[in-house]
């Protein structure tokens, strides 16, 4: 049966389709206040003529309301600290924004401005608010950027049995090029005939993804005619007779009322090739944090089209009115390559190749501009709900008139095996924790991005710095004793409390720690957005199943996409269809790699206002002193 991963979602209870990925705080605090009328009265500066935009810093014509270069609103009045930050002195002020944590608040009070009255406002940077004394400052030397191949700092991690806390951004005693497998994870006896693969199903609300996730689970015979009887008779009952296979998927009552999926579903099936996680994802806006959290384990990707008039335009609107970009987007960003292209509900336009070759001409060049390259691109016409063209060829006249090439199951068997880390250090980020309400035992749910582990194995949890025993493993639904980099297992530990256990942390190896940081340096492609990322930028951090608060503290170089090398030196800002090098410093610490030593672990998504503004990976982490 398909698992459900929590994640926490964080929407209105109300009307989940306003939801909003920041909270802005209403309190000012009087110690600010005083501390900023003081700052206004000693650092105040006037520019005969002029006025400084406290966003970009820009020097603008009196007579201009707005920014000339940034776009942002005239202050009535500006003080520029001594460090360069500016800071609004009046009721017209723009408030900084608070980004949502996957965990709870900080316990120190965060001070801010008033909220400002236009909804269209831009978080500021807050001069002091982190003591750039306590990190290294990082600074681009070479016209071309560092090969992010390049060997990685060697990072270490002092952790005392008697304490659970972990250091931020220390060094390693030793370096994971060190590290030897030992024999038995090098022996296939424990390896089946199959190859594991993780598959993402993506795309636009109401494409079809979970029906046709629960119809390929009923084809393959992992849903039981009797489960699907009693799937048909409920969603008759609701009045949704054709969301049956879909529930199949969807198993909470919010998800059935609603008609969407909100987190993602995990479930399992075979092909002559591979053993298949199948990873149904929500497509609608307001959980895409729940998609990046969920399909970033992902080996290859469907990416599912609705067909039907006027539904695939949708799809495709930009400026956030559709997901088929976005998804598309971050799917190449999670490292995967191989991709199909599902054109579903193709009997509701009576299997028209017209239309087919439509959506191909129109998605094509998008899906090449992302980075995929047409041999690794599969377009499969198909009907999930006809069964036509999943599992055997179609046997619709109007469809296979004009379509011989491959049903949906064959083009999965010709994905090339993804490439397994089994020889590097124990690397398994923690997607889900359940608990045994009868032993008290927690187990661990996710991919092994790297090395392998046994029953008995001692892991080092992190962030909490916890030592753990492995005490069983289960690998769909069924007992294993060994699990190898690629493996979708949940790991059943002891020595350890479940409130150490959380989504976005990570099992590894004892004597080769993950890094935990704070600081990061980051190359990243900002996406089509309307607003530039700024110094001071608050944003929402995503890497792997961690998400944090953040901002970005410098924006270090512009980069040329044709020659990779540096072509403009601390910007004031980054706009839309740019690669970057910046610096960001998230509220609290996240289990990381630098991208040469551990790829899904390097990979960050920047979110704000509910969109994906940025992509990128994590070029080098930043010590601190």
């Amino acid at each position: 049966m398909p698992r459900k991963i929590s994640y926490g979602v964080d929407y209105d209870e109300e009307d989940y389709d306003v939801y909003d990925d920041y909270d802005c705080d209403d309190d000012y605090d009087s110690d600010a206040e005083v501390d900023e009328k003081k700052s206004q009265a000693e650092h105040d500066v006037v520019k005969p003529g002029l006025w400084v935009c406290p966003i970009c810093t820009y020097d603008n014509d009196e007579s201009l309301s707005f920014c000339e270069f940034c776009g942002v609103i005239r202050y009535l009045s500006v003080n520029i600290s001594s460090n360069g930050g500016a800071k609004a002195a009046n009721s017209a002020q723009l408030a900084p924004s608070r980004v949502p944590s996957s965990t709870s608040e900080k316990k120190s009070a965060a001070k801010v401005m008033p909220k400002a009255t236009d909804s269209s406002s831009i978080s500021l940077p807050e001069a002091g608010k982190h003591n750039q004394n306590q990190r290294k400052s990082s600074a681009v030397t070479n016209d071309k950027l560092e090969d992010p191949t390049g060997k990685l700092c060697n990072l270490t991690l002092d952790i005392k049995p008697e304490s659970s806390k972990t250091t931020t951004n220390t060094r390693r005693t030793t370096s994971s090029a060190q590290y030897k497998p030992e024999p038995w994870m090098l022996s296939d006896e424990e390896k089946d005939s199959f190859c594991q693969l993780s598959l993402a199903i993506v795309g636009h609300v109401d494409s079809g993804k979970s029906t046709l996730s629960g119809r390929l689970l009923h084809l393959l015979g992992r849903i039981s005619q009797k489960e699907m009887h009693k799937y048909q008779k409920e969603a008759k009952e609701k009045g949704k007779g054709s969301f049956a296979y879909a529930w199949a998927m969807d198993e909470s009552a919010e998800e059935r009322e609603r008609g969407v999926t909100m987190t993602v579903a995990v479930a399992f099936f075979d092909t002559k090739k591979y053993h298949v996680v199948v990873l149904d994802s929500p497509g609608h806006k307001d959980f895409v944090p729940n998609m990046i959290s969920g399909a970033t384990q992902a080996d290859a990707a469907i990416l599912v089209i609705d067909a039907s008039v006027g539904a695939f335009e949708v799809g495709m609107g930009g400026n956030g009115g559709g997901q088929t970009k976005e998804h598309a987007q971050l799917i190449r960003s999670f490292g995967v390559d191989q991709i199909i292209v599902a054109v579903n509900k193709m009997d509701a336009v009576n299997y028209s190749q017209e239309r087919f070759d439509f959506i191909k001409t129109k998605l094509s060049p998008f899906l090449r501009s992302c980075g995929f390259k047409e041999s690794s691109v599969a377009w499969i016409p198909l009907s999930a709900m006809e069964n036509q063209n999943l599992v055997t060829a179609a046997s619709e006249a109007q469809l296979s008139s004009w379509y011989q090439g491959p049903y949906l199951l064959d083009a999965i068997d010709s994905f090339k095996p993804p490439v397994r880390d089994i020889s590097k250090p124990l690397r398994m980020p923690i997607c889900d924790v359940t608990e045994s309400h009868s032993s008290g035992r927690v187990a661990a749910t996710g991919k092994l991005e790297a090395g392998a582990i046994r029953n008995g194995s001692k892991v080092l949890v992190l962030p909490s710095g916890d030592l753990a025993t492995v005490q069983s493993m289960e690998h769909d639904s069924r007992k294993c004793s060994v699990a190898k980099a690629g493996d979708n297992v949940s790991v059943r530990l002891e020595g350890v409390e479940g409130s150490c256990l959380t989504a976005g942390a990570v099992l590894c190896h004892p004597d080769f720690p993950v890094a935990i940081a704070i600081c990061l340096e980051l190359k990243v492609l900002v996406l089509d957005v309307s607003m530039p990322i700024l110094i001071g930028s608050q944003v929402e951090f995503h890497v792997h199943h961690a998400k944090e608060a953040a901002r970005v503290d410098k924006i270090l170089s512009v980069i040329d996409p044709k020659t990779g090398k540096v072509s403009k030196r601390a910007p004031r800002c980054v706009i839309a269809k740019q690669s970057a090098v910046i610096e960001v410093v998230l509220d609290r610490a996240v289990c990381v790699e630098e991208f040469s030593e551990c790829k899904a672990l390097a990979r960050v998504f920047l979110r704000a206002s509910g969109k994906t503004i940025a992509v990128g990976i994590i070029n080098r982490i930043i010590e601190q002193d």
